[in-house]
């Protein structure tokens, strides 16, 4: 498996089109413009509004973070030149010297503080960055570039926390909305690009920084283009109106890599796909039904056994197979392969619709039940694909799976209002103790837990067990907890697992771009040949 995985990562695949860009590997870039199609659409350039990630990815080119992720995932400094933990509670951030906003202001401990305050004071957030910011007790400002900062209780895991939360210019956000950020008026970070114009729903056009602390990016200019249609990227790619994509359609693949004119980068990910469940659906729910849609008089997935069967009814390696055209790899557990909490232990659930079809009529369904399945249909690949064979496969168990897919802008506020019977969803993170926080925690606004647990799923046992692992005394014990919780969570089917998607980028033989495990597109880290 491990060998397969490897040779999945560093496959090379050669595309086709024509070059038109000359560019010197110690030079700038002849053309100054760099144009990427995007296959997702941010709902704002606030970057704090919602923790999504095509905010957070968008972000990261105009804000910084204290802490950065590199593109394997490992923490790096941002604005935080270093840290230490002074004690149990107590970290110390050194912050970078000499860094200015867009606006030539300097950056300063004032700054960090006000923007980790802000999360709690952003109205209507569709996925809050609060997770991140509630262990945070108190701030103090030694001066103006050395804070310290207290958490409720130990803590180690605040410095990955952090490296999701962007810092903003306390002058320019001070009394900002988040429109205020769409219209680039409080869009003012410290990042390789400058704001330069958002065109909701179509693009994002942003000049570099010249300014910037760290390396800076090759192109003078970069038009981030909105294309959620595959075969419409694909097309913008061939006929050179773009540089670069990111998620290239599989089945385009095996056309195009005789022509060595382009270059595809692949890589696994720490995106999870799984179906989160709606267990707190009331009863009679138009959700769940009959075969001749009467509402059933209590919520199905409220019991175990036939959550369980909903998951012996996944053929996962079919549906990596035929779905997903070998784009992805089955996953046991809510957490990419390798990272804190992960078990390699773990087995895929057997497929096993006999079972499946028991442990229904057990449960009172003989002849199975309706459910209502949703999913996005421009946000992950083939996502509209995976939920009509999840519904092909759960068909032979004896559910009967009404699939409705829409664009994710309009599919995330209806799942987090619960208007599903279950929903496709994807999830990055670096640790199982973190997405379980999010994913599955009780919901409690007060700690910041249970951000994107749209099914509400409760239990006491594992939020006991992922508060141990968040505050474990120790690397290994971190690691030994966050697998029991992880373990827990599955054991009670909270919610299903499917798959680990591979990220591919796409672009001209010209340009260069590492991929990263975030699967974020980052034009700062894309180079010239």
């Amino acid at each position: 498996m491990q060998a397969t995985r490897r040779t999945l990562l560093t496959a090379g695949i050669a595309l086709a089109t024509t070059l038109t860009v000359a560019t010197s590997a110690m030079a700038q870039p002849a053309v100054a413009e760099l144009k990427i199609g995007l296959s997702s659409e941010p709902s704002s350039l606030d970057p704090h509004f919602a923790a999504i990630a095509a905010n957070l990815a968008l972000s990261s080119h105009f804000f910084d973070a204290l802490v950065n992720v590199d593109p394997a995932g490992a923490y790096v400094p941002g604005l935080a030149l270093s840290w230490a933990q002074l004690d149990a509670t107590t970290f110390e951030f050194k912050l970078r010297p000499g860094v200015k906003f867009h606006d030539g202001s300097a950056f300063t401990a004032e700054d960090v503080v006000f923007s980790l305050e802000r999360p709690a004071k952003v109205l209507n957030s569709p996925g809050p960055f609060t997770s991140y910011t509630k262990m945070i007790a108190s701030m103090q400002i030694v001066n103006p570039l050395t804070l310290r900062i207290r958490t409720s209780e130990p803590y180690a895991p605040l410095i990955g926390d952090l490296s999701s939360v962007y810092i903003v210019s306390h002058k320019a956000a001070a009394a900002a909305t988040t429109e205020d950020f769409n219209s680039g008026k409080a869009a003012v970070g410290t990042g390789p690009f400058r704001f330069v114009a958002y065109k909701r729903g179509e693009s994002v056009t942003m000049a570099r920084n010249p300014d910037y602390w760290g390396e800076k990016a090759a192109f003078e200019r970069v038009t981030a283009r909105i294309i959620t249609s595959d075969p419409a990227r694909l097309a913008a790619l061939l006929s050179g109106d773009v540089d670069m994509i990111e998620n290239v359609p599989p089945a385009d693949l095996p056309k195009l890599k005789a022509d060595a004119k382009f270059a595809v980068k692949q890589r696994a990910t720490w995106r999870t796909l799984f179906l989160q469940l709606n267990h707190a659906a009331a009863d009679n729910s138009p959700y769940f039904t009959d075969k001749s849609g009467t509402p059933l008089q209590h919520n199905p997935l409220k019991d175990v056994r036939v959550r369980e069967a909903l998951s012996k009814g996944l053929n996962r390696q079919a549906l990596v197979k035929v779905a997903l055209d070998g784009f992805a790899m089955p996953a046991a557990q809510l957490i990419g392969i390798g990272l804190v909490g992960y078990n390699a232990e773990a087995k895929v659930e057997t497929y096993d619709p006999e079972g499946a079809r028991k442990l229904l009529a057990e449960a009172g369904y003989p002849n199975g039940f309706a459910i209502t399945l949703a999913a996005p249909n421009n946000r992950y690949i083939n996502d509209d694909e995976v939920a009509q064979a999840v519904a092909q496969l759960w068909s032979r168990i004896g559910i009967q799976a009404k699939v409705v897919t829409m664009p994710m802008a309009t599919y995330v506020p209806k799942m987090r209002n619960g208007e599903f019977g279950a929903a496709l969803l994807g999830w990055g993170t670096m640790g199982a103790d973190f997405g379980l926080r999010t994913l599955l925690g009780s919901i409690d606004p007060a700690k910041g837990w249970g951000g994107w647990n749209w099914g509400k799923y409760s239990n006491p046992k594992l939020d006991e067990l992922i508060m141990g692992a968040l505050t474990a005394p120790s690397a290994a014990k971190r690691q030994e907890t966050a697998q029991r919780a992880m373990a827990l969570a599955m054991k009670d089917y909270a919610a299903l697992p499917t798959h680990y998607q591979l990220a591919t980028w796409g672009m001209r033989a010209n340009l260069d771009y590492a991929g990263r495990i975030d699967e974020f597109t980052f034009a700062h880290q894309v180079k010239p040949k």
